[in-house]
């Protein structure tokens, strides 16, 4: 009798349906990360997680120099703490670790980042590093690779986003600010270093005497998505943050990973390329990355002010608190747009979750 009513038990079980915490949200509401997280870029691992990636921040009282999240269903998200845990010796006294982008290949972890070198490193008319560091798993901990792979004046080398051009097999990297433009250029096969011979192209020029309502002025945090034939280069412009946060997301595309770019405000006559601004409570959104879920959806992470909170404490400067917020990008005419044209405000439809292996 006790094996018979085991063996039941033990069919119902197979029968039961998962607990709640293991399914599946048919909804989410904004910001999916209530917590000071800037830059967010996002990676689906080979463990069928999704990995978010932040600017330097603090957290439980301790400074991260690469924030890292995880997520089964980009809704849910769990702190994993820092993934460069160890600053490089070229930037040891330094508190400025900004906008990291990983990708992977073949079971090895490639981590950009931009960061400020100490001061024995360079004059004071330097500024920002592009740097890389490498790690066997997705959360790290990352190692940089000793040296930057290129510094210069002011916050010009910030942002990089690394890229596989399927059209080429080339192997680029994005990046640029600083009042200049969004700029590429081929890796070499290593991935830390450039392609010797190999040069940066200005993709997406600033427009310095525009119009600030449309975002031109300072353009940064290039991300690239290729749909139906074209490379979308997404990018945010202006103030991402303080006293006069100014801030939103445009788009551009080409035929070709290295350009020339069109900008949607170029190809539509529509006068800007804003895809994505203020709404509501939502001051300064942007600095997006993308991601698919199971049915093809795209979807953007990025982050935002909350009005009602815009410091993390009592002694940070005004609108420095950028939560982290998801919604899905729709394609009109070729060309991508974010409903209502700011964040998404009460429950929307969640991402259908890529199903771990």
């Amino acid at each position: 009798m006790r094996r018979f009513l085991y063996a039941a038990l033990l069919a119902l079980a197979g029968c039961a349906t998962p607990v709640a915490r293991d399914a599946a949200p048919a909804t989410f509401a904004n910001p999916v990360l209530d917590e000071n997280f800037p830059d967010p870029a996002v990676l689906r691992a080979r463990d069928g997680f999704y990995y978010v990636y932040a600017t330097q921040g603090e957290h439980d009282g301790r400074m991260l120099n690469i924030q890292v999240a995880r997520s089964s269903d980009l809704v849910r998200w769990e702190r994993l703490g820092d993934a460069l845990p160890a600053k490089p010796a070229w930037a040891s006294k330094t508190q400025d670790f900004w906008a990291p982008h990983v990708s992977e290949h073949q079971g090895r972890y490639y981590l950009y980042y931009s960061a400020k070198p100490d001061a024995a490193l360079t004059d004071d008319k330097r500024g920002l590093c592009l740097a890389v560091a490498t790690a066997d798993r997705p959360e790290g901990p990352f190692r940089d690779i000793g040296k930057p792979l290129q510094c210069g004046e002011s916050f010009v080398n910030i942002d990089p986003f690394a890229y596989d051009d399927p059209a080429t097999g080339k192997r680029l990297l994005y990046w640029g600010s600083g009042f200049q433009p969004i700029k590429v250029r081929e890796l070499a096969p290593d991935r830390v270093s450039f392609a010797p011979g190999s040069r940066a192209v200005d993709l997406v020029p600033v427009i310095k005497d525009e119009d600030p309502a449309n975002y031109s002025r300072l353009i940064e945090g290039a991300w690239i998505v290729l749909k139906d034939g074209y490379y979308y280069l997404f990018y945010s412009g202006d103030n991402c943050c303080g006293p006069n946060a100014h801030y939103a997301m445009l788009v551009a595309r080409s035929r070709s990973a290295t350009g020339p770019f069109e900008t949607m405000a170029q190809a539509t006559g529509q006068g800007k390329s804003v895809i994505l601004e203020r709404r509501g409570i939502w001051l300064a959104p942007g600095h997006n990355s993308v991601i698919e879920d199971a049915r093809g959806d795209h979807w953007i992470l990025y982050h935002a002010v909350d009005t009602r909170r815009p410091r993390g404490k009592p002694t940070d400067d005004i609108n420095s608190r950028r939560v982290m917020l998801l919604d899905r990008l729709v394609w009109r005419g070729g060309w991508p747009a974010v409903e209502g044209g700011g964040p998404s405000t009460g429950p929307q439809p969640a991402p259908v979750p890529v199903r771990r292996r």
